[in-house]
């Protein structure tokens, strides 16, 4: 039930929704008061334009009302509620504080108020306050009594500049005497050159006057060289630096008035010992020999020890750096941390973690042109310096050098070169330059700025150090010009790095003479793999398919060569940088990786090939199903067409034949690993332990990373020899749980298809080459396997009590499974019988008229089971064969020496290698290509997921592609129809 209360606020929504605008809402006009113009005001409460009132105008502000001139303020109350009283015509002038009417002398400025002289001060009131009938213009005595002048304002006499009082004795700079910037020097001192005030924008092709420049290059100029002025000095230099250091014989801008200083001044001698630092000059050059910054860079060591775990000291790059302000002024020192050169903005934990030892540092971002104009308006100049402490434990400051890419050397960019030796090293940088781009008025928007767009600071580890020597650090420097335009609009990229380098050349050495020497070895291997093959191709001519055939075998071999030394490389770098305390190396540089990457692409390349070949040459293997089977007795038959009835022996039943088929079929695709478990438990390690933190370009060895810490880029070195060793070492331990338990204990799936061979009394020939394949001889003890349940278990109990002979192809022996080795004799026949066997698939005039294909098929059938039954039974005196054991060589070379002219060999082989037919027995070459597939998708994408997922999809795509062709070869080359394999 509703009660009053409710009810009148129900109603109080209703009115008041009544009035709100039905499309509007909440809505307002945007307005900013330089829309408003001359006669209307901003009004801060509304946020919108409001006219002024009569004889009134906006203020400088924009958000207040003022008189026009001639007009005087009644009352005021801001806004537009002020009231405006025009002046007697005698009292044109209005008092500085507009609220009275007074007489000007001398004159009105345009705002109407009176105006003096040079050197005059206005005054409107006595003493005691009280307002004059008519403003006074009083002169300041320059005299020697008072060496006084009117201040910049004009409001009050002080005492004029020293300068004019050491020249004239007054505050008088007058002829022949030399006035510039505020300063007065005798036409009699020995002064510079002229100096030029021009600024060039290279990049934008643009040389304008500066207004600074024009206001403070001479005057500085002279100040330093005839006083030593120490602010003029630091001034003259900071004007060098904004025209980036740049230095011509010809010219006398800001950098040729300063190199005349320097010159000149040698009788002042240096500071703390460094030839290149004058007494009352900034320190700016290292000087311009040749060859002189490979001695500054590379002749000393930074005198402290790094180490990656220890105190703050060695962990922390101290950097610090003396500020200066245009003007020469000395701010303060100011620590590097908390991003003072950092122009992107971040937390105080991720910019300060761009000093700690061996974390490669990078950050970069877009920064509006207006968000510049606002935080930089006065430059900053900054001196680099990084401390250490000396064996007395005084803290010392070691100069860190500048690269200023930008620096031009007789018109030339001397620095943007890699030759070290052409290079010219600086001193002082700044960020943000918006001072010298200003043309005519400093008070106004510069038409160029100056932006350090790319800063680098590069730390290079000594060569052979054991404890974390380090050569001076580099900072470079790059600038962008930006012409202003549209503030509002502009942005401009800016980045800041820290990298950490050591010379590779030695390790670049050794890795190209492991893979001279392996690749010599790979060569040979292949060498002999291709003799290998001939022999077992039965062929002794070397032609174009014998070249083809060794340049697939080297792609093989040379694909392992360079996944050994990729794996060896990245574990190295892994364990030895992440593992290390004291620093002795450093991880290369993404541009010294372009050859590490090289040597994984074309291990995939390779192993790709390889794997190819491996599938190819599987599905195009010759394989029949030997059956041992004898008819029991014979049936009657009747002969269709002639209507009589005979007795036929009785059919042996296929159904033993198609149930092997399957079976192997199923073993095809069968691996040591399991595909799924492997990809997911790398991927859980990676991403989900925190593995892939390992991965990181810092010193690091932590598996998890808070959320607030910065994390450094990704060494695709690392990230390879991390997946890798995960991936290797995770298939090792499936591999040896497959072996030692899953298939002693559970489930051996090879063994026990050659078990189910002799227990349905067929054998299995295989030809992998034209004269080399496998023999599994599978027939049976019993006699018989078309029996039943009853017969069957009685024949295995008899065998377990050793009641019948053993299974093996030779008396007495258990060897079921051998390598062969047929003769020409032997593969000529069998590819006779096998051509009738394949007619089916030929021109339909080629067939046998007086029987249909399946017949015909079905005699081939019948002649190959006898003529292999006949063979492996000794029949063919012509065609026999010989049981042996492989030499030990032969089976390390994987290549048979001897020959079979006359006689096939049998070479006993316990260890199943007809698996090499199978996935199976090419378990390396297919890890070694998962592996390289993983790492390929991963340093292209930098995604352990997408990687993981497409090779689970490239696994499974292939086996599909094995499976489905495999049975059609399957079908096709044992006649077993393909409707039967399931």
């Amino acid at each position: 039930m509703a009660t009053p209360g409710r009810r009148g606020a129900a109603a109080l929504l209703l009115a008041v929704a009544a009035v709100l605008p039905p499309a509007r809402g909440f809505s307002l006009p945007l307005q900013r008061p330089a829309d408003c113009g001359d006669a209307r005001y901003f009004d801060i409460s509304r946020l919108a334009c409001g006219p002024c009132g009569a004889h009134q105008r906006q203020s400088a502000g924009g958000s207040s009302c003022v008189c026009q001139p001639g007009y005087r303020m009644v009352s005021s109350n801001g806004g537009s509620s002020i009231i405006c009283e025009k002046c007697p015509e005698n009292m044109s002038g209005v008092t500085q504080d507009g609220w009275n009417c007074i007489t000007c002398p001398k004159g009105l400025t345009s705002e109407g108020k009176c105006k003096c002289l040079n050197n005059e001060i206005l005054v409107e009131r006595s003493i005691d306050g009280i307002l004059l009938n008519e403003a006074l213009c009083m002169h300041c005595n320059g005299s020697e009594q008072s060496f006084s002048a009117s201040d910049a304002s004009g409001n009050r006499c002080v005492r004029c500049e020293q300068t004019f009082i050491n020249v004239s004795k007054s505050c008088d700079c007058s002829s022949p005497n030399i006035l510039t910037g505020g300063l007065c020097f005798s036409a009699s001192d020995s002064l510079p050159p002229k100096g030029v005030a021009t600024v060039r924008f290279g990049q934008l092709g643009i040389t304008l006057t500066s207004a600074w420049f024009l206001k403070n290059l001479q005057s500085s100029a002279s100040a330093c060289w005839l006083y030593s002025n120490l602010t003029a000095c630091q001034a003259l230099g900071n004007m060098c630096v904004m025209n980036m250091n740049s230095l011509s014989s010809s010219s006398t801008d800001a950098c040729g008035l300063f190199q005349y200083i320097y010159v000149n001044t040698a009788r002042l001698g240096i500071v703390h010992s460094i030839a290149f630092w004058r007494h009352n000059l900034p320190w700016l050059y290292y000087g311009d020999q040749p060859g002189l910054a490979s001695q500054v860079l590379e002749a000393n060591h930074f005198p402290t020890i790094f180490s990656f775990k220890g105190t703050d000291k060695d962990v922390k790059l101290q950097f610090i750096a003396a500020s200066f302000d245009a003007a020469g002024n000395f701010l303060k020192w100011q620590n590097l941390e908390g991003g003072i050169l950092q122009l992107c903005p971040d937390t105080q934990t991720k910019l300060s973690a761009a000093y700690a030892f061996g974390t490669t540092y990078q950050q970069s971002c877009k920064i509006s042109v207006s968000k510049i104009l606002l935080d930089f308006a006065n430059p900053i100049f900054y001196d680099l310096f990084l401390e250490y402490n000396g064996d007395n434990g005084q803290q010392y400051l070691w100069a860190v050098p500048v690269l200023n890419l930008n620096l031009q050397y007789s018109e030339m960019f001397v620095n943007q070169g890699s030759n070290m030796n052409n290079w010219l090293l600086t001193r002082r940088f700044f960020l943000v330059d918006t001072l010298s781009g200003k043309e005519n008025d400093l008070g106004k928007l510069p038409r160029v700025i100056r932006i350090a767009s790319k800063i680098t600071i590069s730390i290079r580890l000594v060569s052979h150090t054991q404890r974390g020597t380090i050569y001076p650090p580099l900072l470079t420097i790059a600038y962008t010009d930006v012409l202003v335009q549209n503030p509002e609009t502009q942005s401009v990229m800016v980045s800041f790095s820290v990298s950490y380098e050591m010379n590779q050349s030695e390790a670049q050495i050794q890795t190209d003479i492991t893979l001279g020497v392996l690749g010599g070895l790979a060569v040979l291997w292949s060498l002999l793999k291709t003799a290998g093959w001939k022999r077992r191709t039965g062929s002794s001519i070397i032609d174009l398919q014998t070249v083809l055939k060794f340049l697939l075998f080297y792609a093989g071999d040379l694909a392992n060569v360079f996944f050994v030394i990729t794996v060896g490389t990245g574990i190295y770098w892994l364990v030895f940088f992440k593992a290390q305390q004291f620093v002795s190396v450093l991880l290369p540089l993404p541009s010294q990786e372009e050859d590490f990457v090289t040597y994984i692409a074309c291990a995939f390349s390779l192993k790709a090939l390889q794997f190819l070949q491996l599938l190819v040459s599987q599905l195009a293997i010759d394989i029949f199903f030997i059956d041992w089977e004898r008819p029991k007795g014979k049936v009657l038959k009747a002969v269709e067409g002639e209507g009589v009835i005979k007795s036929a022996a009785a059919p042996v039943s296929i159904w033993r034949t198609y149930f092997i088929a399957n079976e192997w079929n199923e073993i095809q695709t069968v691996r040591k690993i399991n595909p799924l478990f492997q990809v997911l438990a790398v991927l859980f390690f990676l991403e989900v332990v925190g593995f892939s933190n390992l991965a990181l370009m810092d010193s690091s060895s932590s598996l998890t990373r808070g959320s607030e810490s910065y994390i450094a880029p990704w060494s695709r070195i690392l990230r390879f020899g991390v997946s890798a060793a995960l991936w290797l070492a995770i298939a090792f331990l499936q591999i040896i749980f497959f072996s030692v338990f899953y298939e002693r204990f559970v489930e051996d799936k090879i063994s026990q298809f050659v078990d189910l061979c002799c227990m349905s009394n067929i054998s299995v020939f295989l030809l992998s080459h034209s004269c080399f394949g496998y023999y599994i001889h599978g027939r049976s003890v019993h006699g018989h396997a078309d029996t039943n349940m009853e017969e069957m278990n009685i024949n295995l109990k008899r065998e377990a009590e050793n009641l019948c002979s053993q299974r093996g192809l030779l008396p007495n022996t258990d060897g079921q499974t051998f390598q062969i080795s047929i003769s020409r004799k032997m593969r000529l026949h069998y590819d006779r019988i096998h051509e009738t066997l394949t007619r089916k698939r030929g021109p339909a005039r080629l067939l046998d008229s007086s029987a249909n294909t399946f017949e015909q098929s079905t005699r081939a059938y019948n002649t190959m089971n006898k003529f292999l039954s006949s063979f492996i039974d000794h029949v063919h005196k012509e065609m026999d064969y010989i049981v042996k054991d492989k030499l030990l060589l032969e089976r390390i070379l994987g290549m048979e020496f001897m020959e079979p002219i006359e006689k096939s060999i049998f070479y006993n082989d316990e260890g199943h290698s007809f698996s090499d037919v199978l996935y199976y027995g090419n378990e390396t070459t297919l890890l070694i290509f998962d592996v390289l597939f993983f790492s390929i998708v991963d340093l292209a994408s930098q995604s352990f997921v997408l990687a993981a997922i497409l090779t689970y999809l490239q696994q499974e795509i292939f086996r599909f592609i094995r499976n489905t062709l495999g049975q059609k070869n399957l079908a096709s080359k044992t006649l077993v129809d393909e409707r039967f394999l399931i």
